[in-house]
């Protein structure tokens, strides 16, 4: 068959359109490559068998933590040694022994609260796992007005730990857990040498102490399920999660991609919570905004297990962040789903 001559102006469409689809199909590659990481899309439903956590125990602790114990800032030491004193107590009746470890900020002394569980052979050596959440609360002026109750931000995650710590007491893992409830979480504390959990963190790394995975419980207890009750801190984002405030998160750096994957497939295996995951670079917002930064600065892996904080409650440090807004029966899952996951981490 004889073929005509292409004109010139045919020759340079097709040129044109061939560049525009090198340039569409390396576009989409890119995506790719970094969608998949970021969020985890295929990672498969491990069947998990989860010890059920109590919404009413919960509840308990996250009122008295918001309400007996408010306000919980910096500036209202005398409410923060009750939160702690409180913790201790609760671990004690889980049969738990609290260690407190002070540290002292502008000449005076806070306190972190710590539990050890030993492995279900009985010992504390090797390498271990810390589970911690901060008690304090937000507070930026003077006046009970200024002040959270901090029920979201953070009983709610103080709750989780004095929860998880019960069932870990009843089914240990394979190796010892160390649970944590930092003081000087929030500003002006925050991101400074005077967080509870850099002295924690520090204290593990100069002990030269192996730490296998550090998990921060940093709000878990408010969910809303209308539409477009989720927010993001890039608009691309809302293509590839969901748009409803009705899931938990794991947050994590890209190097802590493989513990992401396991944590996520165990905690979606109980069945009872939509779990979703992000590992991104620190300039994304509110990717280090809580106490597992500490541990990623002395150079253990760590991730947080959040409902995504100002992204969902509109009541982040403000003073409606009460007790009765909270989901107790979700929040229950949540706990129930991050005992599983240590099981499949551990």
């Amino acid at each position: 068959m004889t073929h005509k001559p292409m004109s010139l102006g045919g020759t340079l469409v097709k040129s044109i359109a061939g560049k525009a689809g090198v340039t569409v199909a390396a576009c989409l590659a890119w995506l790719v490559l970094i969608w998949v990481p970021t969020t985890q899309p295929f990672v498969a439903a491990t069947p998990t068998v989860a010890q059920a956590a109590d919404p009413a125990t919960l509840e308990g602790h996250v009122r008295a933590l918001s309400e007996t114990f408010h306000p919980r800032s910096f500036d209202r030491k005398d409410k923060l040694d009750g939160a702690a004193d409180y913790i201790a107590g609760e671990f004690a009746r889980i049969g738990l022994a609290a260690q407190f470890q002070p540290f002292e900020v502008d000449g005076a002394t806070f306190h972190n609260v710590v539990v050890r569980i030993p492995d279900r052979a009985g010992s504390h050596a090797g390498e271990r796992l810390v589970v911690g959440a901060h008690y304090d609360s937000h507070g930026d002026g003077e006046g009970e007005d200024s002040h959270t109750p901090g029920a979201d931000d953070n009983a709610s995650g103080v709750a989780g730990l004095l929860e998880l710590a019960r069932l870990l007491k009843l089914r240990p893992l394979g190796r010892p857990v160390e649970l944590v409830a930092f003081c000087l979480e929030e500003p002006p504390n925050f991101d400074t040498p005077d967080m509870g959990s850099a002295h924690h963190a520090l204290g593990l790394q100069k002990a030269g102490v192996p730490v296998r995975l550090m998990l921060s419980i940093e709000m878990i207890g408010f969910f809303n399920d209308a539409e477009d009750s989720q927010a993001y801190p890039f608009a691309p984002l809302k293509l590839f999660y969901p748009n409803r405030g009705n899931f938990i998160a794991i947050v994590g750096r890209y190097n802590d991609w493989q513990d992401t994957r396991m944590l996520k497939s165990a905690m979606r295996g109980t069945g009872d919570i939509a779990v979703e995951s992000i590992n991104a670079p620190l300039f994304v917002p509110g990717i280090d905004l809580s106490d597992h930064l500490n541990y990623w600065k002395a150079g253990f892996p760590a991730l947080m297990i959040t409902d995504t904080a100002f992204y969902r409650n509109d009541q982040y440090h403000r003073r409606g962040d009460t007790a009765d807004r909270l989901d107790y029966v979700r929040m229950a899952k949540v706990v129930s789903a991050v005992e599983a996951g240590l099981h499949a981490v551990e």
